[in-house]
Parts: structure tokens; sequence; C-alpha cells
């Protein structure tokens, strides 16, 4: 989704524009998805509008943050940033939840940390990179990391709301919040976007699902995975705007070492 989002707006900077055509493509995604499970689990709307108040923090104001950062500093090194997104997770539960803590899990928060000092380091970056760009996504992950142990514990004591209902609820209320920001109708400029909003949607049913069946501490530090994923595509995709190097490698790699290792020991 990062990258699909970069190289569009790279064709159009437009970051109203970009946030309202992406979340709205995902809400149309996570709605198929609603409709396809509806025969087998139901819909219980009733039970649903928490959801759609997490949508407000995720995607909606996480959303608008996210399609700045990318503007403003490329997908590559917010890729990266979204990756400590599982450390404040991670801290959210143990304080919060009171999900257990070890050794294992300290070790991989610190893995995390150090992947993030990597990218501070840099020392070759892109000339449009701009620093604040960083500080929203950072901002925008933390919104993610609430939301994510806000979904677990709502999907543990409600569990009568199907995870694709309970996405797609979250997306409508993200989107009417990004509609609100955004002031931006319908038009052919959307098409640009719509490859990120399919992508975005089907991330974020697949979230759903997989906190209706695993703790936060299992789940959050599998999604430090995309640090490395959206490295790879950016220098695979956008190599010559992106300058990726070995020490942004690196970093992604210490990022995911620390989510797999956390959830290796859960």
């Amino acid at each position: 989704m990062s990258v699909a989002l970069r190289m569009a707006l790279d064709r159009d900077p437009d970051v109203a524009l970009g946030t309202i055509a992406t979340s709205a493509t995902a809400l149309l995604v996570a709605l198929v998805a609603a409709a396809a499970e509806t025969p087998a689990r139901g819909l219980h709307l009733s039970s649903a509008w928490p959801f759609l108040l997490a949508g407000l923090l995720s995607p909606g104001a996480a959303q608008i943050l996210v399609t700045v950062a990318i503007r403003e500093s490329g997908s590559s090194r917010v890729s990266m940033i979204f990756g400590t997104a599982p450390l404040v997770s991670v801290t959210i539960a143990l304080i919060f939840l009171s999900e257990p803590a070890s050794a294992p899990l300290i070790a991989g928060a610190v893995l995390i940390v150090g992947g993030g000092v990597l990218l501070a380091r840099e020392k070759e970056r892109p000339a449009h990179l701009n620093q604040l760009g960083l500080v929203f996504a950072f901002a925008g992950a933390t919104l993610f990391a609430i939301r994510d142990n806000l979904v677990r514990h709502l999907a543990v004591g409600s569990t009568a709301v199907p995870p694709a209902v309970a996405a797609a609820a979250a997306l409508l209320g993200g989107t009417a919040l990004i509609a609100a920001w955004a002031r931006q109708g319908i038009g052919r400029r959307w098409v640009g976007f719509l490859p990120a909003g399919v992508l975005f949607g089907a991330s974020y049913v697949s979230l759903f699902e997989a906190y209706y069946r695993g703790r936060v501490t299992v789940v959050a530090p599998l999604v430090a995975i995309e640090s490395l994923f959206g490295v790879a595509l950016s220098a695979w995709l956008l190599r010559h705007s992106e300058l990726v190097g070995k020490r942004l490698f690196l970093g992604a790699a210490l990022i995911v070492a620390g989510g797999a290792l956390i959830g290796a020991f859960r």
C-alpha cells in the first residue's frame, strides 16, 4: 500500500484527494468481504458501533498522517517507521491488557529500536526527504498501535461482530472523518489511487481477521514485516527516487527480526 500510494502521489501530490480515494476504495473492499462472510457469520450491525468509533483513530486520523508522511518522506523510510508500531502495541498491551512479558519480548523490542536508530543515523538520503514526514509517520504508527489494542479488546469482548464487518465499520468511521477533512468529490483523478486503496482494504480485513484470532503481542510483531517488504518494493519500483541503501535494509531487517523474536517466544 505504501509503495502504491507513493507512486500515485508522484503523479498527483494532492494529499486530501489521495487520502479519501484510498480510504473509500478500501471501504468498498471491506464491504465486499463483509458480504461474502455474511451467510456464515451474519452481520450483527447493532454491535458494530465501537469499531466505527475506533475507525476515527485509524484509518481516520492515522491515514491522513500516513499520506502526508509518504508524500514528504517516501515509502521506504515511512515503512521503516511503521515497523515500530508493534513496539508501541506491545507496550500498550503489557500495561493495559495485562499480557505477559518475557526476556525475548524485551530483546525483540531492543532490535526494533535498533532498526529505528539506523534510520535516524542514515547518511545517504534523497534530497526531497522531509524530516517532518517521519514525525507524521510515527504519529500514524502510534495511532495504529492504539487501534490494534482497541480492536483486540473489542474482538475478545464483542465476538458476535464478524471480523470483516468490524473492519468495514472501522473503515466507514475513518472514511467519514477523512471525507469531512478532505472535502473532495469523486472524479477521474481517483483512478491513480485505486491500487493503493484495494491493497489497503485487503490488508485491513486481514488485520481484523488476525486480531480476532491472536493476541496483540503475537499479531503486531508480524505486522513489522511490512518494513522489510516496504523497503524492498521501494528499492525495486522506486529506486531512482528512494535511494535505498544497505543501512536501510539492515534497519528493516532488525525490525523484522525483533518482531519475529517476539512472536516466536510469545
